[in-house]
């Protein structure tokens, strides 16, 4: 027995709408083709972004690459810094040893000369002191600085307690950064 098929239950044939029945909207997948013009566009607009995008990261390239130039010779500049910080100071010393062999080379000498020749070192040693900016800390009659003197002992004694009586030895600074503390005998209130 052969049904008969209504021609709204055929496959690929619409069934027929009553009048007034509107037809429901395509589905988004099902869309016209693009508009030919559209196409050239949207492939010039990706062809230049493209090219931007490529000036963009040659130019990320070589911006990475001077950064990583400048920190490299930052270090190398640091490392000559640290290896010849010295270097003026020791061409500052280099008379001062000239003299002190001059000194014992001498087979001929008085002790009046030997004098001479010690006071013009010094003078030389302290020239290259100041050029190095290392100055002198010499804090007698000063009041203690737990910062730049180091109290060897204290000593009852009048005036004020905590003065530098007695320099046992010289302190140093170096640009006013302590190197060497002096070393000192304090007063100290009687009684105390």
């Amino acid at each position: 027995m052969q049904e008969n098929k209504q021609p709204s239950e055929i496959q690929g044939e619409l069934p027929e709408r009553p009048e007034g029945e509107s037809v429901p909207p395509q589905p988004a997948n099902e869309q016209a083709p693009p508009d030919m013009d559209t196409m050239p566009r949207l492939e010039e607009t990706l062809r230049q972004l493209e090219l931007k995008a490529a000036e963009h990261h040659d130019a990320w390239l070589r911006a990475r690459a001077e950064t990583e130039n400048v920190r490299r010779r930052a270090q190398e500049d640091i490392a000559k810094a640290s290896k010849f910080a010295a270097e003026k100071f020791a061409a500052g010393m280099l008379p001062v040893k000239d003299s002190l062999e001059a000194a014992l080379a001498s087979e001929k000498q008085t002790l009046e000369s030997l004098r001479e020749g010690v006071e013009l070192t010094l003078k030389q040693l302290n020239a290259a002191f100041q050029n190095a900016d290392l100055t002198e800390e010499d804090p007698a009659g000063q009041k203690f600085d737990p910062n730049k003197h180091q109290a060897i002992s204290a000593i009852e004694a009048e005036g004020e307690p905590n003065t530098v009586l007695n320099v046992l030895q010289k302190g140093y600074l170096l640009h006013g950064r302590v190197i060497r503390p002096a070393m000192v005998m304090v007063s100290k209130a009687k009684g105390a």
